[in-house]
């Protein structure tokens, strides 16, 4: 398990939770009337849990800017809270591969911006991001150490 967190013996186990995600996820994907298939790979070691929602026609799920993929991962992650006493996994959620993809998207803009801060020698300020975003960005500037990557907020 990761982060040094430990279960205690009343801690639902992952398998359950990961069938209550599923069951959460697939009543949301019904409620959207989309046609979708729902998949989620439990990670017991480092207590995670990540769905996926594949198809056609998704983008209803994933929202403007993924505010929707987001709503529905924070929602999810709010029912496992409640149904397992607080004691539950982590949890991602992908629709269409819009995380992979968005990730993807944001390494190339990151190296781009650092060669653009190599060529001009001037510091560059990005727009207020989620914390996912972030550390991607952090994550990239960090391969370079000629790189610092400071946050604020």
């Amino acid at each position: 398990m990761n982060e040094g967190a430990e279960r205690d013996e009343e801690s639902v186990p992952i398998d359950e939770q990961a069938q209550i995600a599923e069951d959460f996820v697939a009543g949301v994907v019904e409620a959207f009337d989309l046609d979708a298939d729902i998949g989620v790979d439990a990670d017991d070691e480092d207590w995670v849990l990540q769905i996926t929602v594949e198809g056609s026609e998704l983008g209803l799920l994933v929202g403007r800017g993924g505010a929707t993929i987001t709503a529905i991962e924070e929602l999810t992650r709010t029912v496992l809270q409640r149904r397992t006493g607080g004691q539950a996994a982590r949890v991602r959620v992908d629709v269409g591969g819009y995380r992979a993809a968005r990730r993807g998207a944001l390494e190339d803009f990151t190296r781009s911006l650092i060669d653009k801060v190599r060529e001009s020698g001037r510091a560059q300020e990005l727009e207020p991001m989620s914390a996912a975003d972030r550390q991607v960005v952090h994550g990239v500037a960090a391969e370079d150490d000629d790189v610092t990557t400071p946050s604020e907020g």
